[in-house]
């Protein structure tokens, strides 16, 4: 599921609450704001499972209660519609006629509690067991497969080498061209990213990021001496140079005292054996 049929789940869901409350979509933005977190998990058979975690929040995200008549089984319910209402029609080809997607009868919806049989312990344990399982619990390959590969030869297992080779036998297809099935077939054909969220689910990623830069920067500084500044201390920053000159090689000294008369400086045994004076005399 990529992100046009998320949104089409999403907006599903949004109507059904609507409808529910007698509002329109529009309006129940005002009131109610929808947020969901999904990820991804790969089974041995090589079908994908979604476990999505939707919340029901004030206008304002998390920070507000949603409304009293946004209760548990309402959105229960709309889950259900929005599972069974949501269809993906697949692009018909020669000798292969268009299909209809639908959800899976194995649509399992639970309360999320703090006390209850699931939990959000429970939940966190979940997605992150979910984070490290990708498609090689199949049997397939950790990278994309080249047109030179040998799908023969690949250690993989026969499931998933089957698998693999429809995905490339479709994606030559021309009126399969846009779905990649091929670039993505060491994925069976699955190109979404393992885990998703709308934005008012919780922090972004771009956040976490950002606090992570700032936190291996801040242990660099301490690592290397280059101590954290605090906002008490003062820096001062020079931003202007202005070039002094350089002091002359024995050459250029040589060359100055034999153009200006002046006596040389002292200036130690050079490499060709004796002092710069007893080598004046020389020549």
């Amino acid at each position: 599921m990529t992100s046009p049929e998320v949104h089409r789940f999403t907006l599903a869901l949004r109507r059904r609450l609507a409808k529910a409350a007698g509002l329109t979509v529009a309006e129940l933005r005002g009131v109610l704001t929808v947020s969901f977190a999904k990820v991804a998990e790969y089974q041995r058979r090589g079908v994908v499972h979604f476990h999505a975690v939707i919340r029901l929040d004030g206008p304002d995200g998390p920070t507000m209660s949603p409304p009293v008549w946004a209760t548990g089984d309402l959105l229960d319910g709309a889950v259900r519609h929005a599972a069974r209402a949501v269809t993906v029609t697949t692009p018909e080809a020669e000798d292969l006629p268009a299909r209809a997607l639908v959800w899976g009868s194995q649509v399992d919806v639970r309360a999320i509690t703090t006390t209850g049989e699931l939990t959000d312990q429970a939940v966190a344990g979940y997605i992150a067991k979910y984070a490290t399982k990708a498609a090689e619990c199949v049997g397939t390959l950790d990278r994309r497969i080249r047109a030179t590969d040998d799908l023969d030869r690949l250690d993989i297992r026969d499931h998933a080498r089957r698998l693999i080779a429809e995905c490339r036998r479709l994606g030559a297809l021309e009126e399969m061209a846009d779905l990649r099935l091929a670039d993505w077939a060491h994925m069976l054909g699955f190109r979404g990213h393992f885990s998703t969220k709308s934005r008012r689910y919780s922090t972004t990623l771009g956040a976490l990021r950002q606090a992570r830069m700032a936190f291996n920067q801040r242990e660099h500084d301490i690592t290397t001496g280059r101590l954290p500044l605090f906002d008490e201390d003062q820096v001062l920053v020079v931003a202007h140079w202005d070039y002094v000159g350089q002091g002359h090689t024995p050459g250029e000294a040589f060359l100055t005292a034999a153009l200006s008369g002046k006596p040389l400086p002292p200036l130690g045994s050079t490499g060709a054996g004796g002092s710069l004076p007893e080598l004046m005399e020389v020549m």
